[in-house]
């Protein structure tokens, strides 16, 4: 015999794909995987990656294919939340699987550093179920301006990995060019292309068509305010924008891209 036993299927169509019982998921679900042997409690589910928490506390990340989990002893498919309304699964506001009450991991000692208060309280708005699963810090720098004495300061390594989100991170700026200086493998600097984190965020969350231009010298945001007839505070208007900021699709794709990025960069499976 040669190591084709039997004749080819030459309709792959008819084969039948194995069936495994399906067990939805939910926070502490008990599970094996079988490539590893890696036992765990299951802490994060989504379509491309499924999160087990080892008895250290340690997070291990696979792809959710059906049978490569045991529950019970037995191979099974695991499923999405079974919503008690019958709805459909229940998502965070980052559009993940809603897993509920699942304890916050340990702090990793990787940070995601962000240029400004405003761009923090997006994140964490948007993104903070996601980080908390991670453990995942995000800090505020007041400004990039002194970028390159931050990254020394921090002193990013293989288990301490930092990346930072930057606004308008085109060619040509000033972000572009600091950024460029900054070489370093655990390191990653990632932006989008808007002069304020205001404009990641679509204008039609406030009812209007596009974000205003504001004239070359003037402050964008005391700009942007006289331009749409906000007679508050920039601080006031800040605080209605994020309020109405619901979930990931009230935000810019090039936004939502590069933080995402970052999360996998600062947080990859152990």
């Amino acid at each position: 015999m040669g190591i084709l036993s039997g004749p080819i299927d030459m309709d792959p169509q008819k084969r039948k794909a194995a069936e495994y019982p399906r067990v939805h998921a939910r926070p502490g679900l008990e599970l094996v995987h079988r490539g590893t042997g890696v036992r765990g409690k299951l802490v994060s589910f989504a379509s491309a990656k499924i999160v087990l928490r080892d008895a250290q506390g340690r997070d291990h990340a696979y792809r959710p294919a059906d049978g490569d989990f045991l529950f019970d002893g037995k191979a099974v498919a695991i499923r999405p939340p079974k919503p008690a309304d019958g709805t459909g699964a229940k998502r965070t506001a980052s559009g993940s699987i809603d897993l509920g009450a699942v304890p916050a991991r340990l702090a990793r000692a990787s940070r995601i550093y962000v240029e400004g208060l405003h761009d923090a309280e997006l994140v964490e708005k948007v993104w903070g179920d996601d980080l908390r699963v991670e453990g995942v810090v995000v800090e505020h720098l007041g400004g990039m301006d002194d970028l390159e004495a931050v990254v020394r300061q921090f002193g990013p390594g293989p288990r301490r990995r930092l990346g930072v989100l930057l606004d308008h991170l085109v060619d040509g700026t000033k972000e572009r060019r600091v950024a460029s200086r900054i070489d370093h493998p655990d390191v990653l600097i990632t932006g989008h292309p808007y002069i304020d984190i205001w404009q990641a965020v679509k204008p039609s969350v406030v009812g209007i068509t596009m974000w205003p231009a504001v004239p070359k010298g003037q402050p964008w945001k005391e700009g942007v305010c006289e331009a749409i007839g906000w007679r508050d505070s920039t601080a006031a208007f800040w605080k209605h924008l994020l309020g109405k900021v619901q979930s990931y699709a009230d935000l810019e794709p090039e936004l939502i891209g590069a933080v995402e990025q970052l999360i996998d960069f600062v947080a990859p499976p152990e």
